[in-house]
């Protein structure tokens, strides 16, 4: 008889209790997840007020659009984790389109130019690395230098002047190509992609970068080589910078010394509203993928509803800072 009368009250507290839990873990992945929410949400609105944007054309011109800073966000965000930052990849993107084009102007066949401008990326991100552990020297103004270092040799090269390649194979296979009705561009994206996602989330090195951002000397006192683990994130950032800055200069058939301007911005800008912390530690090569693809969704949405250039850095700008002060709570 006792059971019986307080039964009710214990399910209708075990009900209220789950009810509870389950609002907890809806605030807590809302919260977790909040830049995606908001990604979404801006995304519906250009698919109900621009026209033609929910099509497939629109959605391979944003890939397109997107691929080059998609690719350099993979190695930022391996750079970020470590508690770094890399702002010449910009200034390499522009340098490895104009000593690519010239190397093709050499006869150089694609396949071998391809995996050439990829080590000299690497190269110069090692360099990098190598001057921030080495001479203890803050990442931001190492590669600040080395920005100013990149852009002047860049536009040294052919006194600014632009350099045409001719070979149009080149262009296929980066950037201008199809493939099962894909662009090149989205499916180079897809590979570095899942070549991050690898390297960051399922090696040790990966592991190793985490623990770096997360607590560097924690990571030092449990035996991790945290040196190690920046120059290899620095190395891989300048791997896919150059990439990213070669196939600008694939997709339009020319190098241009200031083809890279400005893009470090939106590389950081991608990682950052992807969820990567810029206090290091944690963060998604997915994340960042999507958080540039958010960035070319924007900017494409917002020339498509008819607002002038200014007014879409004015945007991007608010919502840099928000992601931000959204990442640090």
């Amino acid at each position: 008889m006792t059971n019986s009368i307080l039964t009710p009250g214990l399910s209708s507290d075990m009900a209220a209790a789950r009810r509870a839990f389950a609002w907890q873990r809806a605030k807590r992945l809302a919260r977790d997840h909040i830049t995606f929410i908001v990604f979404g949400l801006i995304t519906l609105f250009f698919i109900l007020h621009a026209p033609n944007f929910a099509s497939l054309a629109t959605a391979n011109a944003i890939g397109r659009i997107t691929a080059v800073v998609s690719i350099m966000a993979v190695g930022m965000t391996m750079v970020i984790m470590c508690r770094e930052i890399d702002l010449s990849v910009g200034a390499l993107a522009s340098l490895s389109a104009m000593v690519g084009a010239i190397l093709m102007q050499t006869g150089i066949t694609p396949w071998l130019s391809i995996p050439v401008m990829t080590a000299f990326g690497a190269l110069v991100g090692l360099i990098n690395g190598l001057i921030v552990t080495r001479l203890r020297i803050p990442s931001f103004l190492v590669t600040l230098g080395m920005l100013s270092i990149l852009s002047g040799t860049a536009l040294t090269l052919t006194d600014s002047l632009p350099v045409p390649i001719g070979d149009r194979t080149l262009g296929k296979i980066m950037a201008n190509g199809t493939l099962i009705g894909l662009p090149a561009a989205v499916w180079w994206t897809v590979v570095f992609a899942l070549a991050g996602i690898y390297v960051l989330h399922l090696s040790v090195i990966g592991r190793q970068m985490a623990a770096t951002g997360g607590n560097e000397a924690a990571a030092r006192f449990s035996g991790i080589d945290v040196d190690r683990a920046k120059v290899v994130a620095f190395a891989i950032c300048g791997a896919c910078a150059s990439f990213a800055g070669y196939m600008l200069a694939a997709r339009a058939s020319a190098g241009n010394p200031s083809v890279g301007v400005g893009l470090e911005l939106n590389v950081i800008a991608a990682v950052i509203i992807g969820g990567t912390s810029l206090f290091g530690g944690r963060g998604s090569v997915i994340g960042s993928v999507i958080g540039a693809i958010f960035i070319g969704i924007l900017a494409f949405g917002l020339v498509v509803i008819g607002l002038s250039t200014t007014i879409q850095e004015i945007v991007k700008g608010v919502i840099i800072i928000l992601a931000v002060s959204l990442n640090r709570r």
